[in-house]
């Protein structure tokens, strides 16, 4: 079913090539038509649109909306700055570890502090693969609280465990499943109601819940480590509870994907819950044309049916190329060896004789959060490309000095004597500056990257198979980081180097820019094949192109 937003007669049958444009260049070939007061309007109209100059203070509400959203990756921050702390507390340890007559202690082995660490990874993977899918079918936020309740039902698995570490074990899988799916709905609603100036902004705000999460995280870790009973982590896991009821009545006061309620034909839901993002009148013509724009991608995929996994692997308008780059980079956002701090953080700073390794994570966990402040300004700022390039240069130097560091002066008199308090101190700083980079980067712009590449049909589908790459990564590294970290050292950091080299010419060949474009403008330069390293200048080219155009087109209509 059609359901066309232009006037009676206006041409539909090029609306795929020329409508996405529309907003912009209508205003600038008009004006010369029009009497003063219209021709205001519609210059005020195109800097809305082309967000040459915006007010972060004119969008606060759909701001707030997508922190709402966005608080689903606090929920996964939240995991990863307690589970570090854990595997560390002794009445966990003496719960789900083993006693160590060498030692008179409780431990955890290798294996199931990797297992317990890292198991909750592939639970994700496989919740943003299979419940993901929930917001093609009820929507967006009805898929988002649904995952909130199996989030929900692992926690009560994990704090009713005494003693039996695999009944642990199944929670963080359970647990995992709903965290899982959150990634993969929570960018994906926040980049298709935020407006095109702010979207890079408002998708960072998922990291940036993800580094408040680690924060406090940390902080209660550091504030129940002194009991000596299950207080101790039975609290850290008991507040999930708050923070699952605190995202369920969030999530009632959002708006529905107006992508989503087009696609199922309810267009007066979706021109509101667009009009309510775009701080504009439901009947506005900014509006009116990006509906259109909106509308016409959907009836170009309904022209060629229902979408299948099978669609994914197509080389028919760059899906599998943008499916590939999408896994790519949420591979390599893992592969920076950002985990090896967060998960095993405590640890690491153990090894380089600090007194209380949980007073450092909580530095660290300041330094991640503050500096992600500084993302919510560069990502729509530099964009995409230029801040992942000079992440991916600046970490891999980070990385060489932490780990020159670690291998040549943090033991200048072997492994079984006391550690150098100055090199530990230096390795404290190049950790800080690692974090400060990523938290700029790589952390909120690989999410942001994914959940603009994508046309709609199959966004939930891709999007799932690039955050589960990112899952099952994660799995990888902290699963392996205990045994190759006891085998290695400090040499395993320049495994990450590596990969941060690779990650810098990846992007540079296979990234492109989408900063400034709506969702439909981004798919539009995928299908025209669009070099990476030419796409910054794609959208105004293009600009150029249809305003010689538009008149012709539309002037009987002006």
């Amino acid at each position: 079913m059609s359901h066309s937003l232009l006037p009676d007669g206006a041409p539909t049958a090029r609306c795929n090539d020329e409508i996405i444009g529309y907003s912009t260049s209508i205003y600038s070939a008009s004006s010369q038509k029009l009497g003063a007061e219209k021709s205001q309007e519609l210059e005020v109209n195109a800097t809305l649109v082309t967000g040459n100059k915006i007010s972060w203070t004119k969008y606060i509400s759909v701001i707030c909306s997508c922190l709402m959203i966005a608080f689903g990756g606090f929920v996964f921050g939240w995991d990863t700055g307690t589970i570090s702390g854990f595997v560390n507390m002794t009445d966990f340890k003496a719960r789900f570890g083993h006693w160590n007559s060498a030692t008179s202690s409780f431990e955890l082995s290798d294996v199931r502090t990797g297992l317990i660490v890292s198991i909750f990874n592939i639970g994700c993977a496989l919740g943003g693969l299979t419940l993901g899918r929930l917001g093609d079918i009820y929507g967006r936020r009805e898929g988002l609280m649904f995952a909130v309740v199996v989030y929900v039902i692992g926690i009560i698995v994990q704090i009713t465990s005494f003693q039996a570490w695999y009944q642990y074990f199944i929670g963080r899988i359970l647990s995992g499943f709903g965290v899982g799916s959150l990634s993969v709905l929570s960018p994906t609603l926040i980049s298709e109601i935020s407006p095109k100036q702010l979207r890079g902004g408002c998708v960072s705000l998922y990291q940036l819940m993800i580094t408040l999460g680690i924060f406090t995280g940390y902080c209660t870790n550091y504030g129940t480590k002194s009991y000596q009973n299950s207080v101790q982590w039975r609290v850290p896991l008991g507040l999930c509870f708050m923070w699952a009821i605190f995202m369920l009545v969030g999530l009632m006061l959002v708006p529905e994907s107006p992508r989503f309620l087009l696609e199922k034909g309810q267009v007066e839901r979706a021109r509101q819950s667009l009009a309510k993002s775009n701080k504009l009148d439901p009947e506005h013509p900014t509006i009116k044309n990006e509906l259109e724009a909106i509308n016409a991608a959907i009836e170009v995929g309904r022209m060629e049916g229902n979408a299948s996994w099978k669609e994914l692997f197509s080389n028919k308008g760059q899906i599998f190329k943008r499916v590939l780059m999408g896994a790519m980079i949420q591979s390599l956002q893992q592969l920076t060896g950002n985990n090896y701090f967060f998960y095993y953080g405590t640890s690491i700073f153990r090894a380089v004789g600090l007194d209380d390794s949980f007073e450092t994570s909580i530095i660290l966990g300041v330094v991640n959060f503050g500096s992600t402040f500084v993302a919510l300004w560069i990502v729509d700022k530099l964009g995409r490309r230029k801040c992942l390039l000079a992440g991916s240069f600046a970490m891999s130097i980070c990385f060489v000095v932490f780990s020159t560091i670690g291998v040549t002066r943090l033991w200048p008199n072997g492994r079984d004597q006391p550690s150098s308090k100055p090199a530990g101190n230096a390795m404290i700083v190049f950790t800080c500056l690692f974090i400060f980079c990523f938290a700029t980067t790589w952390a909120p712009i690989a999410y942001v990257i994914v959940s603009e590449s994508y046309p709609l049909r199959v966004r939930n589908r891709a999007m799932a198979i690039a955050v589960g790459c990112n899952w099952i990564w994660g799995f990888l590294i902290g699963f392996f980081t205990p045994f190759i970290t006891s085998v290695i050292h400090f040499y395993y950091g320049y495994v990450f180097m590596g990969c941060l080299i690779f990650s810098f010419f990846y992007v540079f060949f296979f990234v492109c820019e989408t900063k400034g474009l709506t969702l439909e403008e981004v798919n539009e330069m995928y299908e025209e094949g669009t070099k990476p390293w030419k796409s910054s200048n794609w959208a105004l080219d293009r600009e150029r192109s249809i305003s010689t155009e538009v008149e012709p087109l539309y002037g009987e209509y002006l």
